[in-house]
């Protein structure tokens, strides 16, 4: 008889819901330890559900190829668990088995290791760059006590760092410049090399050559996105592509009334991000997508602007991988031989 199974999964522990076609279900928890012993005695034509979390990619890892199906469950929208009233670990599980019977569960897709792998650099270099943009604020906050005025691009160099240490200052002021310097210092080489350990690894990738021909899209820009994107046949067109990326707007209807508010930013911010840089640099190579932005910011100002070109960039990525081009010159739309 076909089987159920809802995993609640934790780190050292995880419950399993096992439910019956004919509606029987029993609870049984498993130490982590025990995976192995617990995946031996699957079954061919098992489905199993599981949330997705830390620990989720090694217990897919592990059951991935044993059973009929995977399903790996977005808690975001699976707000049967996240809002319940009385969440336990075996309502949880049962609830997953539940919902799996009847094939109701809102799946995330699961890529490869590698581009896992990739998507968590990226996420650690952004990071860094945020403490680091942070740790910039900060000196400038105190130059600016002591009169001097200086723009946060004003401290990339080495050279500008180095001239905030020959600031006069009280000997209080001078040693927290100094180690705030040192920190700075000690980030611009932790970003440095995890940017060369992912320009490294992303090059292959296929896709890479492709995308990173597009005027105004970089090594690490690309990585990003291939990793977030997986495969590109996974998505029917650009639109599920952006709504995959969170581009989309929001529609709320009612009667006959329909209106569209801001962006879902549902998907994964850092792609995001990544595309309305890119398409700030794309639009001075290509005329077609300045003249779109400076339309769409005439009409609706600045930050939607970038928006909406971030939106029609989306719709290059998606032509380029999904046709395999590679470009010799995009403003006039070349084709490498």
């Amino acid at each position: 008889m076909k089987r159920y199974l809802g995993v609640d999964l934790h780190r050292r522990q995880f419950v399993v819901c096992t439910r019956l076609e004919d509606g029987k279900s029993w609870l049984r928890q498993w130490a982590m330890e025990a995976l192995p012993q617990w995946v031996e005695q699957l079954q061919a034509e098992d489905e199993i559900a599981v949330e997705a979390t830390s620990g989720t990619a090694r217990f897919y890892e592990a059951v991935v190829g044993k059973v009929r199906r995977v399903v790996v469950v977005n808690p975001h929208q699976f707000k049967v668990i996240s809002e319940s009233a009385k969440k336990t670990d075996c309502r949880d599980a049962e609830a997953l088995a539940l919902y799996l019977s009847k094939d109701l569960l809102p799946e995330v897709r699961m890529k490869p290791q590698k581009h896992r792998e990739l998507a968590h650099l990226a996420e650690t270099r952004d990071l860094l760059v945020k403490q680091r943009s942070a740790l910039k604020s900060k000196i400038n906050n105190l130059l600016a006590m002591q009169g001097i005025e200086l723009k946060r691009e004003g401290l990339s160099s080495q050279v500008a760092l180095q001239r905030v240490l020959r600031v006069e200052a009280s000997a209080g002021v001078k040693i927290e410049l100094r180690v705030l310097v040192e920190q700075i210092r000690s980030l611009n080489a932790s970003i440095r090399e995890l940017e060369d350990l992912i320009e490294e690894e992303g090059e292959p990738l296929p896709g890479h050559k492709n995308l990173t021909s597009i005027k105004g899209i970089g090594t690490l820009s690309a990585t990003v996105l291939l990793t977030t994107i997986g495969e590109i046949r996974d998505f029917a067109d650009e639109n599920k592509l952006a709504a995959y990326l969170g581009l989309v707007p929001r529609v709320q209807n009612s009667n006959e009334s329909q209106r569209s508010g801001h962006i879902t930013k549902m998907g994964n911010k850092l792609a995001r991000t990544a595309l309305v840089q890119c398409g700030l640099v794309a639009k001075r190579y290509s005329p077609y997508l300045q003249n779109f932005y400076e339309r769409v910011k005439q009409r609706r100002g600045g930050g939607k602007a970038k928006i909406a070109l971030a939106r029609k960039l989306v719709k290059i990525v998606y032509d380029t991988l999904k046709n395999d081009w590679v470009f010799q010159d995009l403003p006039s739309f070349t084709l490498a031989a």
